[in-house]
């Protein structure tokens, strides 16, 4: 028999997810003994035993692994012996732990639900039941190390029962800094608009769910934010709340209360029930079965976006409840999830009749995550609430702190210190006062994580995004990446591509090299450099931003474009003549009107034509609504093709307005985005990778696999704007300034 001493320094989510207790009850298991500790990088453990006990020891860190823990590195030391009596937790090391890294906030495991349900556990109806594997993490913490004294945990004293669930290294609730009951945790109160208390604790619950029946819209406060909360079955709630906060369109997501209720309303692969049934629970868009629910719910298109409750406050809430809810951000139109009372009062006083509220602080907000299932592979549209922040080794000499500050819609930002690179949650479009303060905050509260004060920062090209106005004030030295090589690099970041490679990037904005708005870009790059090689023929945004909602000038502007565009006469009448002639000089002069070359706005362009929207209340709903009118059984297309490097399809909207049907027009589009893709991909001897919020757009992004299934696309990582941040700090690690 062969005794041994071994060290073990573990790097990676091990802290904060039940990764001690794990430890030591495989010490105990395999009769090892020594000590397991936090540390400045994350775990330290020390083991003596038997050679092939170590070795089976070794080998289940990664077979049993807590379900939220994730190593990323692993590094083993021989040692001399110590003669260890037993296996013991010990304390944190003194060194303050600036690389622990934050986890996301989790939805509620099996084990808490069957607590919730269980009338003979103490649990039983407990309306913020956790443990290690599940509940919030980043919602709650102030700093690291992530122990009860620097969450909004900490005001609440563990009563005797809690406590020793706490202490004890066997009890799933060892070290869960969240944990409570009704006896020792935080209490719920139901209020009317003037802060009355109305219930309080399970009453409150009961009395909400009375209120939701009735019609009323409520707001609840969830794990990471407010909730806006209705009867998704009732259509003259839902208008009342599409005219309260005045959104014509933008679709809102629903919770419901099992995956057999959502089978109800939507059409669901195996796939997506796996997404949908997971840990993280992020919204899901499913194909909406037809009849069933409010167009109201998504008008125009034939998705919607569902979720399952994920903490206990939503699980008690939707059993008194047969039917699903709409549950959406609570906020004012653009700005952040609202996350404290006083904000809630203010800015939606006239939109909610009650809330239900809770004396624990939400300190860092995040939105519920949305994605799509396709091909087996996650299609991310907002990475936060299950998805960040999320993090990612990797293999640099870079030994400055670096700061991504993103772009400019839908915001995240991003670092990179001690070989991690750390994304942040989805914080938004930078138009307005509030959501520049949640992106300060944000960079505040990384800071606080991990003692972090950039060397360096990089941003985007464009001299007007926020993100880049804030940057250049820093007088810290600030580099600019092209906002459409930054997407492709995302991709191949995820994908740890180090070879030159087809980059298409796709969206419906960007600053480009020479000064006009790039989105429809075929790169050749590498990690250090990139050529354009071809680009969708640009024409002019009428107004500049106008458009942007005024999607119709788009269709005018190319129009206008074409030779003898008087035979468009029968489009033409859809403006009014004095309209007409203000749009036309402006086209003439080029007056505000930057040139624009983005296969977004093409999309709008061709919805316009279909004569299916003339304006956009929402990012992306041209293409949504050409989505839902897309036929895959015809398959004639339009003749876009390429010349010197410039894909032509003006000459297309004639034949476009004479078509008439929006299935054909919409079919026929999606059908030559597709196939001059796949022709451009085979003039070039490269990987092919996609990025760019226009990929979005699951059908189309179907049919392109169907022709080339060898494509690579992110799945980890949004495929929009949300991890161009990312792309940013790629470019830093392999590139010297």
């Amino acid at each position: 028999m062969i005794i041994k001493h071994f060290n073990f320094a573990v790097e990676g989510i091990v802290q904060g997810v039940g990764f001690r207790p794990f430890i030591y009850t495989l010490a105990l298991q395999y009769n090892l003994n020594g000590y397991v500790l936090n540390d400045s990088s994350g775990v330290k453990i020390s083991v003596e035993g038997e050679v092939e006990h170590i070795n089976s020891f070794e080998k289940d860190l990664y077979v049993q692994l807590p379900p939220l823990a994730r190593i990323d590195q692993l590094r083993k030391k021989e040692l001399p012996l110590e003669n260890f009596k037993q296996f013991i937790i010990s304390k944190s090391s003194e060194q303050k732990l600036k690389y622990s890294l934050v986890s996301p906030d989790f939805a509620m495991c099996d084990d808490c639900l069957n607590e919730l349900k269980d009338k003979n556990n103490r649990r039983y109806n407990y309306f913020f039941t956790n443990c290690t594997n599940c509940g919030p993490r980043y919602s709650i913490i102030k700093t690291v190390p992530y122990d009860r004294p620097n969450t909004s945990m900490s005001s609440f004293s563990m009563c005797e029962e809690c406590k020793k669930e706490y202490e004890n290294p066997l009890d799933r609730r060892y070290h869960a800094q969240p944990i409570s009951c009704i006896k020792c945790g935080p209490t719920l109160s139901l209020k009317d608009m003037t802060g009355k208390i109305i219930a309080t604790n399970v009453d409150a619950i009961d009395k909400l769910a009375i209120f939701i029946k009735e019609g009323f819209i409520v707001a609840m406060k969830g794990m990471g934010g407010f909730h806006l909360i209705c009867d998704a079955t009732k259509e003259k709630t839902l208008l009342s709340l599409r005219e309260k906060k005045n959104r014509p369109s933008k679709p809102f997501a629903l919770m419901m209360n099992s995956f057999e209720m959502i089978e109800l309303y939507c059409h669901i692969n195996q796939s997506e029930k796996t997404r949908v049934t997971s840990n993280d629970r992020p919204i899901v868009l499913l194909k909406r079965k037809e009849n069933t629910l409010s167009p109201l719910i998504a008008p125009f298109i034939d998705r919607l976006g569902v979720f399952l409750a994920y903490t206990p406050l939503h699980v008690m809430l939707l059993e008194k409840l047969n039917f699903p809810i709409v549950a959406t951000s609570a906020n004012k139109s653009g700005e952040p999830i609202i996350t404290n009372e006083d904000d809630l009062k203010m800015k939606l006083d006239g939109v909610i009749d009650y809330y239900l509220d809770y004396n624990r602080d939400i300190v860092n907000a995040s939105d519920d995550s949305v994605l799509q299932v396709i091909d087996g592979k996650d299609l991310i549209m907002r990475a936060s609430r299950g998805l960040t922040p999320i993090s990612f080794r990797v293999n640099s000499k870079e030994k400055r702190k670096i700061l991504a500050v993103g772009a400019h819609q839908k915001n995240a930002i991003a670092f990179y210190m001690n070989n991690q690179v750390i994304l942040s949650p989805y914080i938004g479009d930078l138009d307005n006062i509030a959501t520049i303060d949640s992106f300060k905050k944000t960079l505040e509260t990384f800071k606080k994580f991990y003692n972090f004060e950039p060397d360096l920062i990089v941003g985007d090209k464009h001299p007007l995004y926020e993100s880049t106005k804030w940057a250049k004030s820093q007088n810290i030295p600030f580099i600019q990446i092209q906002h459409h090589y930054a997407h492709i690099l995302a991709c191949m970041f995820e994908h740890n591509i180090d070879q030159k490679v087809l980059g298409i990037a796709w969206d419906g904005t960007g600053y480009g090299d020479d000064g006009t708005i790039w989105g429809g870009e075929f790169f050749i790059c590498d990690r250090n450099s990139y050529k354009r090689v071809a680009y969708f023929e640009p024409f002019l945004l009428l107004g500049g931003d106008a458009s942007i909602k005024d999607i119709k000038r788009i269709a005018l502007s190319m129009i206008l474009d074409c030779e003898e565009n008087t035979i468009y006469q029968e489009f033409l009448t859809n403006f009014k003549n004095s309209e007409l002639n203000l749009l036309k000089q402006i086209h003439k002069k080029e007056l505000n009107s930057p040139k624009c070359s983005a296969v977004g706005r093409l999309f709008d362009m061709v919805a316009v034509i279909c004569g299916v929207c003339d304006k956009v209340s929402y990012d992306g709903e041209s293409g949504l609504i050409l989505e839902g009118l897309y036929d895959e059984t015809i398959r004639e297309s339009y003749d876009f093709y390429l010349n010197d490097g410039v894909i032509k399809y003006k000459h297309t909207i004639k034949e476009m307005i004479n078509d008439k049907n929006a299935i054909l027009i919409a079919s026929k589009f999606m059908n030559a985005l597709v196939n001059i893709l796949c022709n451009i991909i085979e003039k070039y001897d490269f990987q092919a990778l996609l990025s760019g919020g226009v990929f979005q757009n699951k059908t189309l992004l179907e049919q392109i696999l169907k022709k080339k299934n060898n494509i690579i696309f992110q799945s980890k990582l949004p495929i929009n704007d949300g991890s161009i941040a990312i792309g940013q700090l790629f470019y830093m690690l392999h590139n010297k300034y």
